[in-house]
């Protein structure tokens, strides 16, 4: 699963098995003389203490889940329910193989439960993928031609084209726009268009206060989804529909 570095709190952990395990321990391995050994371990024993202060300095700062970051008015829908019992978002970054690989039990739910939930894409492209954002702006831009679904899927099924390459796709994005249908002006000025990517900035500015800091998360009815799979998100919607 893809991944941000973040601090995370340290939970109480010792720091001295922890340095019995780095640089220490690979010191002793290669025969390093005792002083050398007790000078790296001070080192990594500091570093370690000033790691766990931070940790827990932000113990108290995770972010509280709030409906109104989860949901904006215009948050992209896949499918709608008129009765609001369940609420599907899902914080995306469409060159994920983590996405890509939850995608069919997604489309599996929307298609099974069509009418009855409500599924919100959100855009959460992670700066290690050199074309998360362009895509996501690729998706919006196809959005303002009514064609947001059949981008998302295309992106999704081809991502073996396009997806941990080093060189930006546009390329190869504007054919399938291209193949779509799409009125090609009006799509090339909306790829570039400020406002594009500050659409896509601001759904990762509220994945970033809700604590994301990975691909995919997936939130129902406002509760975190740790480990969201066809089976665990089917018994939780069938749980809200028939409350």
């Amino acid at each position: 699963m893809s991944k941000k570095q973040q601090n995370r709190p340290a939970g109480g952990k010792k720091t001295r098995p922890a340095a019995k395990k780095g640089p220490v321990a690979a010191a002793r391995s290669h025969g390093m003389s005792t002083n050398l050994r007790i000078t790296i371990g001070l080192i990594v024993f500091a570093v370690l203490a000033s790691v766990g202060i931070v940790a827990i300095a932000n113990a108290g700062d995770e972010p509280v889940v709030s409906n109104e970051l989860l949901v904006r008015p215009d948050s992209h829908k896949l499918t709608s329910a008129t009765d609001g019992k369940a609420t599907l978002v899902e914080f995306l970054d469409f060159e994920c193989e983590a996405c890509r690989a939850l995608y069919p039990a997604m489309e599996k739910l929307r298609k099974e439960y069509d009418g009855r939930i409500t599924f919100v894409v959100r855009y959460f492209p992670l700066p290690s993928h050199a074309n998360g954002e362009l895509a996501a702006r690729v998706v919006e831009s196809a959005a303002a031609q009514g064609k947001f679904e059949a981008m998302y899927q295309k992106l999704y099924e081809t991502q073996g084209e396009w997806g941990e390459q080093g060189s930006p796709q546009e390329a190869l994005f504007l054919d399938y726009a291209r193949a779509m249908g799409l009125d090609m002006a009006a799509f090339q000025a909306k790829l570039a268009d400020p406002a594009t990517a500050e659409r896509v900035a601001k759904d990762m500015a509220d994945g970033r206060s809700l604590g994301v800091d990975r691909t995919p998360t997936v939130y129902f009815n406002g509760e975190h989804v740790k480990e969201p799979s066809y089976a665990s998100l089917k018994s939780a919607v069938d749980a809200a529909l028939a409350s």
